[in-house]
């Protein structure tokens, strides 16, 4: 399975990220770059979160896709 990031420029000129499969992950960044560094680093926060505690986690191998 592969989490896509998807991103929009906001009208104050901040970019937005986020994984839609993974709720409440979502990264702003003043570049495209920086969000979506920020919404992978939350994801693999919250994928580490729940395999500690044993939820159900897609399968690593290929986790990120970009959906622009």
């Amino acid at each position: 399975m592969k989490l896509s990031i998807e991103t929009e420029q906001e009208e104050d000129g901040r970019w937005l990220a986020e994984i839609v499969d993974l709720p409440g992950v979502l990264g702003y960044g003043s570049s495209l770059e920086e969000a979506t560094a920020k919404v992978k680093a939350l994801a693999l926060r919250v994928l580490a979160d729940r395999l500690e505690h044993g939820e159900e986690v897609p399968e690593m191998s290929e986790v990120f896709a970009s959906a622009s």
